[in-house]
């Protein structure tokens, strides 16, 4: 009947208990308002992609073979994504050992001891040699009456949360590197494509005058003139060439890859300009990972407010042991010798000197650091945005102006060699023209090159691809409040 009679009342002290356990001490999380703006200012040239570019990533729509296979190699190979991607789950083991405090702990024990004693020193109708046996069951819980457990349990969620976040933030910036770096590689193939062919055209002006001046059609100084023309062209190339070994070697690491050459296409001009969706400001809060990182962050700092306070309440812990005891092997488990014990413990503070009160504050104060640092970064991410559809809009406008500009300067060197060649001019006017158009051809190879990172620029802004539905957040299955 005592065994009975304790295990109802266990049972009793553990109904009362789980009427308790609703006492979750700090404030729920409450999503913040914050005031957005209604529209893009520079978004007017926006257009919705049709169905077939929605199915494609965005860097698809540059149409070239050797990108895609670069992104690829690039989120397979890189070593800052495998970094973020062991972060998370460190968050993940993280969050499981806090949770696994909310549950009971079990463990078992066996040992055995057999001994001799001295004969000198027992009665003679004792036994000089003793055994022992024991097996024991032993289980734990600690109470989460207050619900710290619980809220350090939220916040470890939400810190794996935000930890995934960062992941899917490094995946941004790593794709929009990888794309940026390979356009780049293309604007300086494409300029000294232009200053190959312009030295081209220079060598057989040179040539062409070495014969007219041993003819004597020209003078010495006209002939200075040209050669002076064809080495500035040259020391154009070997800065260029420099600048396209440095972007391999930076793009080679953020594939993963020791320093080396990178295949790609010879054509800046050739890659097609993905299409740029029309979309509302707001759908920055749903995609971009550095504001749902930081929302988690926030999250994460709540829920350690309730922590701290449920310090100032008492922990309350039950303890069990099962078993069997016995003096010989054969009947250690026997009915007579098996054991058992029950144990309430509770134990709270009476005087710490201000200890939890600091610590509550403390957690107060972190969690106003990450609401301010939650709306700073909302309102940078618009500015970024909004800085990003400005370039994009500003780099096409100049993209086309050098466009006019090089089929202008194209037509004036026409005129001045057919002027030159009749006697009308000196060589000095072809040599302005022809200075004219090089360095415009440079020029429009590099706004080509702008704009085409404008693009990037814009898809790293909007926190994702454009051109399907944005990456969905992990779960947040049974947060406190949501």
């Amino acid at each position: 009947m005592d065994e009975v009679g304790s295990m109802k009342r266990l049972s009793a002290i553990l109904s009362c208990v789980s009427l308790l356990a609703g006492c979750v001490q700090g404030p729920d999380y409450v999503k913040p308002q914050v005031e957005v703006p209604a529209a893009y200012r520079f978004a007017g040239g926006a257009i919705q992609p049709d169905a077939e570019t929605a199915r494609q990533a965005w860097w698809n729509g540059f149409g070239d073979p050797h990108l895609d296979e670069l992104v690829a190699e690039a989120l397979a190979q890189n070593r800052d994504l495998r970094i973020a991607t062991a972060r998370v789950d460190e968050f993940a083991a993280i969050l499981a050992g806090i949770r696994s405090q909310g549950l009971p702990q079990v463990g078992y024990g066996i040992s055995g001891n057999r001994a001799r004693a001295s004969e000198e020193k027992i009665p003679s109708f004792a036994k000089p040699l003793s055994s022992t046996f024991s097996t024991v069951l032993t289980a734990s819980w600690e109470i989460d009456l207050w619900g710290r457990i619980r809220r350090e349990t939220e916040a470890a969620r939400a810190n794996l949360l935000a930890s995934e976040e960062a992941r899917r933030g490094v995946t941004l910036t790593l794709i929009a590197s990888v794309v940026a770096s390979y356009i780049t590689l293309l604007d300086l193939d494409e300029q000294l494509r232009v200053s190959e062919a312009t030295l081209a055209g220079r060598k057989q002006s040179v040539e062409l005058f070495e014969k007219r001046l041993k003819g004597g059609w020209i003078s010495e100084f006209e002939m200075t003139q040209a050669r002076a023309d064809y080495e500035s062209v040259a020391s154009q190339q070997p800065p260029i060439r420099q600048a396209i070994a440095t972007q391999e070697h930076a793009l080679s690491v953020l594939l993963g890859r020791n320093p080396g050459a990178i295949a790609r296409s010879n054509n800046l001009e050739a890659l097609r300009s993905p299409l740029v969706p029309a979309g509302l400001p707001s759908e920055l809060l749903t995609r971009r990972p550095d504001i749902l990182q930081a929302e988690e962050q926030l999250i994460a700092s709540n829920a350690l407010i309730g922590a701290a306070r449920a310090l100032f309440f008492p922990r309350i812990s039950l303890t069990g042991l099962f078993g069997f005891a016995s003096g010989s092997l054969g009947s250690l488990f026997a009915g007579p010798a098996h054991t058992w014990s029950f144990t309430g413990d509770v134990a709270g503070p009476i005087y710490t000197g201000g200890g939890i009160t600091a610590a509550v504050n403390q957690a107060e104060a972190r969690r106003e650091q990450q609401f301010a640092n939650y709306e700073l970064i909302i309102q940078n991410a618009f500015r970024d945005a909004e800085d990003s559809l400005a370039d994009l809009r500003h780099s096409a406008e100049l993209r086309d102006i050098a466009e006019r500009r090089v089929a202008t300067l194209s037509r004036s060197v026409d005129l001045a060699t057919a002027r030159y060649e009749n006697g009308y001019s000196d060589y000095l006017d072809v040599l302005d023209a022809e200075r004219g158009l090089f360095g415009a051809q440079l020029q429009l190879a590099s706004t080509r090159g702008d704009y085409d990172r404008a693009l990037v620029n814009l898809y790293r802004a909007l926190g994702g691809d454009w051109a399907s539905e944005p990456p969905p957040a992990l779960p947040a299955a049974g947060r406190t409040g949501q």
